[in-house]
């Protein structure tokens, strides 16, 4: 293990609340803290590495929860902005009979108050080992000048930029604003992380092999294109392997990818950027199997794995 010099990963995006439905009638529903970007930066901090998390909630009781159940997860909230008006925003989760999460409606009060440029503060760059973003709050003009200013301080201060793409088609006024607007950021970042149907509707290709050929224009060194229970395609400057998962039960596949980055970043931050084949199928060999153990239980981070749950893997070298 390589001891980082620097001191935490950085995550930035929305706090959201889940709430995720009981079963599959989907008429009732349990609140879970949630968001993909809150996600990660609880799964990183639950696996035994540090991270900081650059959002904005405001001053009701929603917001508190969130903040306590950051605070209990770890996760440093030094970064994060509190503005007295905000609302966290809420998505309903239906489950399919195939135990597969769909993202219905969203529920968001305050749409407009958002982590704003003068909000970021350098400081918590120049301490970051990886700077962590995905697609899912560029629709919103603010989000999105936000985004593009944390990752030209990221680049200034030399920090890791990865991102998963965590596309959300309901959210963008089209199909092809959301494309757009992705593909400005996919020249400057070394990690890419997407889901098989996420990088059709990239790329609007329909097999992995065209797809991954689409993204090649990029340059991105190291790319991971998840395909559920089958595993993982991982391309390394061009160079393509499947790394496969592993057998399990499913119960709930809400988080699993969240989990899979949380295990990404915090093998990266231990370790560094993977350099060759060898060390990029070790990385997401290991995450992998999170992803699969968060599908075993309910919930988000309520599925997360801990520190303990990953002994058997630290053991095995990964």
């Amino acid at each position: 293990m390589l001891e980082s010099k620097k001191e935490f990963v950085l995550v930035y995006g929305d706090a959201f609340v889940d709430f995720i439905a009981n079963d599959t009638t989907n008429t009732s529903f349990t609140k879970f803290l949630g968001g993909a970007t809150v996600n990660v930066a609880a799964g990183i901090s639950r696996i035994g590495a540090p991270s900081a998390l650059i959002t904005v909630t405001g001053d009701d009781e929603t917001s508190e929860f969130v903040r306590n159940e950051l605070d209990k997860e770890g996760v440093n909230m030094n970064y994060a902005k509190i503005v007295p008006e905000k609302r966290v925003s809420g998505v309903h989760v239906h489950l399919t009979e195939g135990n597969d999460r769909i993202f219905t409606n969203y529920i968001d009060e305050t749409p407009d108050l958002q982590v704003e440029t003068e909000h970021l503060q350098e400081e918590a760059f120049k301490r970051a080992s990886i700077f962590n973003f995905c697609s899912n709050t560029m629709f919103h003009p603010i989000a999105l000048e936000t985004t593009r200013a944390a990752v030209k301080l990221a680049k200034k201060h030399s920090v890791l930029l990865t991102m998963d793409a965590n596309i959300r088609p309901l959210r963008w006024e089209s199909p092809k604003a959301c494309q757009d607007t992705i593909n400005t950021f996919l020249q400057d970042v070394s990690m890419l992380k997407l889901a098989d149907e996420e990088m059709f509707f990239l790329t609007e290709t329909t097999t992995i092999e065209e797809g991954i050929a689409a993204l090649a224009q990029f340059n991105i060194p190291l790319m991971m294109i998840t395909v559920g229970a089958k595993g993982t395609y991982v391309v390394l400057d061009g160079e393509v392997k499947h790394v496969p998962s592993i057998s399990i039960t499913c119960v709930d596949t809400t988080g699993a990818g969240d989990a899979f980055m949380a295990g990404i970043l915090r093998h990266t931050h231990l370790y560094g950027m993977p350099k060759t084949m060898e060390d990029a199928y070790k990385c997401v060999y290991f995450a992998n199997q999170l992803g699969a153990m968060a599908a075993t239980k309910a919930g988000a981070i309520t599925a997360m794995p801990n520190y303990e749950d990953i002994q058997s893997l630290i053991k095995e070298g990964v």
